[in-house]
């Protein structure tokens, strides 16, 4: 087990679309525990449907702002926005996603628990993103193998 720490600046980088995650600390790290990461997301980024897993998340907002929307997507689902130096913890089985919707760059201190599958489906999007734009069949593949449910695009919201 690597028990070394992680710099930063030279650390493993997963690109998955237009975002970036800066691994540090993966699961075989942390018998399992979790999995954590920087990750940054451009203006417009982030993932493309409310999606839900079973580990839960917290985003400690570092730089910029995150949407975040959250609720069932057969019902009303909540935005609410996320400013640097505020945390945002989600339970695992939570339907969300996370957009950066400002004008600037968004980093946020992510950690996933436990780390397995979240560490893998961020492997396997970011090696099946090196040969170009993935298919949805694809994607959709990928999410269920590591236990993600893609639930389709964001409904209707309440402001919070």
């Amino acid at each position: 087990m690597d028990m070394l720490p992680v710099d930063i600046a030279h650390g493993e980088r997963l690109a998955l679309g237009t975002d970036q995650i800066i691994v540090l600390a993966t699961a075989e790290q942390t018998g399992g525990a979790l999995f954590a990461g920087l990750v940054r997301m451009p203006p417009g980024g982030g993932p493309p449907v409310m999606h839900k897993h079973a580990p839960g998340e917290v985003y400690h907002v570092l730089e910029g702002e995150f949407a975040f929307y959250v609720g069932p997507p057969d019902g009303v689902v909540e935005r609410v926005v996320v400013a640097a130096g505020q945390v945002m913890p989600l339970a695992g089985d939570t339907p969300h996603t996370i957009r950066n919707e400002s004008d600037a760059d968004a980093v946020a201190f992510v950690v996933h628990a436990p780390g397995a599958p979240m560490e893998g489906f961020s492997r396997a999007a970011a090696a099946l993103a090196t040969n170009g734009s993935p298919s949805m069949e694809a994607v959709l593949a990928i999410a269920a193998e590591h236990g993600i449910e893609l639930l389709g695009p964001v409904p209707t919201t309440e402001r919070a």
